[in-house]
């Protein structure tokens, strides 16, 4: 009987965010409670279908803690979550493994540990010895660091955004664990790291120029010439010092054949970098096209993308629109503890004066007085459309604010930040997003059945925010540099690094 160890740490973060995040944001699962991903859309409940199909494997779960995206770990939550998470380790080790399955996001940050994953994968190495195979899973998004790669035997990433290969991952991941132990090789990696960082709709991958490089790392991956292959483009929100795009091969076998793939590939993703840079429009000028657009629009938010780690308290879309005295049905959302509490004081039916947004970040979105009517009060329970994952917004109200002239914005107002790239939270809240005109969207991006099926327009609003696409305006100051498109005249030759 072959024993597995699965493992789950993720949090993807914006070093932009001023808020931090806390051991209380991660949602916890110890020993047996892991085996509750089973048959979700989750990696681990991939991977899961991969071991429980073998007779001859057990699975040993440790601890998984999952996080919505936010702002930089604060050093005693981290300092907590890691402490368990190798306690739990620890006395799983004492039963005997003989295998590791690690689910990580890869765009984690801490206080005072800007690699939390490689700190995880070293201490677990640490414990292990260099024999016991670790396999991984990452996000796209997610920062592959040497640390990391010279803990582990193997790595699965996916290969979709916006992300549906959740489980996928999980099972290519366990399939290549599998066959590490079934017939006993021993894989390299050959790494080649991009200056580059990207956004924008030519990273959708089923549609835009990231996709069509993606589809080459798959050929490599599926004809078998190597193990696993991925391009990560990282989280360009997550300023640390190895943040980058790169091209990242699984292999067994000629490692210089392979490295001058990967290098192919890298060239040919360097020659696309400005192509996968966001397209943006102005706030003022989205408002003056929708008064003239019958159908419904989308305004995306990306900039207070929560998905991606930004405080969600952004009312700057809300406020111009109120200025702007745009006669339509808006439909928008925001996280605002304070407002959501007085709405729940107040009550169903209620005339309520509050201020909104501006609660994490005011010095981006100074907070704005407005009268509103409470419509509906929840608990802010959801579950996303995609993986199914639950979502806890808190104390949850819808308010509708009368736009002067005419029109109104109706406001889902959440008392915590959860991931808004579907739309779940607008459901929960009784409400359905094509009854309106305009509906404003704090994600880069959604599946295209979500919205962008249906709607007449798509605008991406150029606004400040911890997750604005316009990366120049972020201020960088931990990554390297130079750094496309921080920086003028970046050069790069593709050169690869192979780890035995």
């Amino acid at each position: 009987m072959t024993r597995i160890l699965v493992v789950e740490c993720k949090q993807e973060i914006s070093s932009f965010n001023p808020e931090p995040s806390h051991y209380e944001n991660f949602h916890i699962q110890r020993g047996e409670e892991l085996l509750e991903q089973r048959g979700m859309n989750t990696e681990l409940g991939g991977a899961l279908t991969v071991f429980d199909a073998r007779p001859d494997v057990e699975v040993v779960p440790a601890f998984g803690a999952r996080a919505g995206s936010a702002g930089l770990l604060s050093g005693q939550g981290w300092e907590r979550l890691a402490r368990e998470c190798l306690e739990h380790v620890d006395e799983k080790l004492k039963e005997g493994v003989d295998a590791i399955y690690f689910g990580l996001h890869g765009a984690m940050g801490a206080s005072g540990e800007l690699d939390p994953e490689g700190h995880l994968l070293s201490e677990v190495r640490k414990r292990v010895g260099p024999d016991m195979p670790i396999v991984i899973s990452l996000d796209l998004h997610g920062i592959m660091t040497d640390r990391m790669i010279r803990q582990i035997n193997g790595f699965a990433i996916y290969h979709t955004y916006p992300h549906v290969d959740f489980a996928d991952t999980g099972r290519r991941a366990a399939s290549l664990l599998m066959k590490i132990i079934d017939e006993g090789i021993r894989p390299g990696v050959v790494r080649v790291q991009i200056p580059a960082l990207v956004r924008g709709d030519e990273c959708i991958t089923k549609t835009g120029a990231y996709g069509d490089l993606i589809r080459e790392a798959q050929l490599l991956e599926r004809s078998g010439k190597a193990l696993a292959a991925g391009i990560m483009i990282g989280n360009p929100f997550t300023d640390v010092p190895e943040l980058c795009c790169q091209v990242l091969l699984s292999v067994d076998g000629d490692r210089a054949a392979m490295a001058a793939e990967a290098e192919a590939l890298a060239a040919r993703f360097w020659a696309q970098r400005h192509r996968l840079q966001g397209k943006f429009i102005s706030l003022d000028m989205a408002i003056e096209q929708t008064r003239y657009i019958a159908g419904p629009v989308v305004f995306t938010d990306a900039p207070d993308a929560t998905s991606s780690g930004a405080s969600g308290d952004s009312n700057l879309i809300i406020r111009r629109i109120l200025e702007q005295r745009l006669n339509k049905r808006v439909l928008a959302q925001i996280v605002d503890r304070p407002a959501a509490e007085a709405a729940h004081a107040a009550g169903v039916g209620a005339e309520i004066e509050v201020t909104l947004g501006g609660t994490v970040d005011p010095a981006r979105f100074p907070p704005l007085p407005v009268k509103a009517v409470v419509e509906t009060l929840t608990r802010g329970r959801a579950k996303l459309e995609t993986m199914g994952m639950p979502l806890d917004a808190g104390r949850t109200a819808v308010l509708t604010v009368a736009i002067p002239g005419g029109g109104t914005i109706t406001i889902v107002v959440m008392s915590r930040a959860v991931s808004l790239f579907d739309r779940a939270m607008y459901y929960s809240s009784g409400l359905d997003p094509a009854d309106f005109d305009v509906i404003v969207v704090k994600s880069p991006h959604t599946e295209y059945r979500m919205y962008d099926a249906w709607v007449e327009k798509n605008f991406n609003i150029d606004i400040p925010g911890a997750t604005s696409a316009n990366l120049p305006t972020l201020g960088h100051t931990i990554c390297a540099r130079p750094m496309f498109p921080l920086d003028e005249g970046v050069d790069f030759t593709p050169k690869a690094v192979v780890y035995g």
